[in-house]
């Protein structure tokens, strides 16, 4: 009877074990992977906020072809705006409208797997910094721009993407963060919980298995923590929610402490993930539009001084 009753755990467990691994494999192969018919559309363009703008491509060391909005600067500053996990150039159109009236010239970038360019895998960073460059070279070429004077402002996965990319790209003089994760490990369990609505034990270690193996890339390198500093000694802005319910609320916090001067943190309860824009926009062009021109207009540049 014992044997039996053994035998009988035994199956049971395994099952179980199967079934818990298959919901994680189909969850981890949801969230790396954006097909063209599942995304977001462009139900908005510059146009809606009375921007006058350019519809601009580039072309990436892999050959792969992605979509951009320009609008022209008037100061001889550029902000290159990176959009968020899933989304697309529209979240961007409140921020642009804001710096356009400001003077500054904006570049809403995309990426590879979203908007309406060519792939389908998030890689969260380890392939996309091709795109950044891709964007970097075009806004270095843009006739009447201060090469000094190109900032970085990115959402969610934007914001720690412009922050990898910040901290091997000097062209880049300074950047803001919004809603940023300092790791994927740090926020994996707040993550998967907003995105698939399953409790962060036991599937949070499976899918980030089954993510990895999807990706042939470790979520534990994934960290801004260990590329923020680099950043230095140009400044940076990190924006955060502490009631965050997407990226780890601590994520701010983590990735200020992890970087060197110039540097600014901006917390606040009771804001939406990457919501700062629509929730406080007067509060969020202050410190924002401020940001850029204390360290464009009021001060020689980080790279000058």
């Amino acid at each position: 009877m014992k044997s039996k009753t053994l035998r009988l755990f035994l199956i049971l467990t395994a099952c179980l074990f199967i079934l818990l691994n298959l919901v994680a494999l189909l969850q981890a192969r949801t969230l790396v992977n954006n097909p063209i018919a599942d995304r977001k559309a462009l139900d908005k363009d510059p146009a809606d906020f009375n921007l006058v703008f350019e519809d601009v491509q580039v072309t990436t060391s892999d050959n792969l072809v992605l979509n951009g909005w320009y609008m022209e600067s008037r100061n001889s500053a550029l902000i290159i705006m990176q959009h968020g996990y899933k989304w697309n150039r529209v979240g961007h159109l409140e921020e642009a409208a804001m710096f356009v009236k400001a003077g500054y010239g904006v570049l809403i970038t995309s990426v590879r797997a979203h908007d309406i360019n060519p792939g389908e895998k998030i890689t969260f960073g380890a392939e996309e910094m091709k795109d950044l460059g891709a964007w970097s070279n075009f806004a270095r070429a843009i006739p009447g721009i201060d090469q000094d004077k190109i900032g970085m402002l990115g959402d969610s996965l934007g914001g720690s993407m412009v922050i990898q990319f910040a901290a091997k790209n000097d062209i880049i003089s300074a950047v803001v963060a919004h809603s940023a994760f300092s790791s994927l490990q740090d926020t994996i369990e707040t993550s998967i919980k907003h995105y698939t609505g399953l409790p962060p034990f036991p599937f949070a270690p499976l899918i980030k298995f089954w993510a990895e193996l999807d990706l042939g890339i470790s979520i534990d390198e994934i960290d801004a923590k260990q590329w923020i500093s680099e950043i230095s000694p140009r400044p940076i802005l990190l924006i955060h929610s502490l009631d965050d319910e997407v990226i780890s609320s601590a994520s701010g916090q983590l990735l200020f402490d992890a970087a060197l001067e110039p540097k600014q943190l901006w917390l606040e309860n009771g804001i939406n993930h990457a919501d700062f824009d629509t929730t406080m926009p007067d509060e969020f062009e202050r410190r924002v539009v401020g940001f850029f021109n204390q360290y464009f207009f009021a001060m020689p540049t980080a790279k000058q001084a």
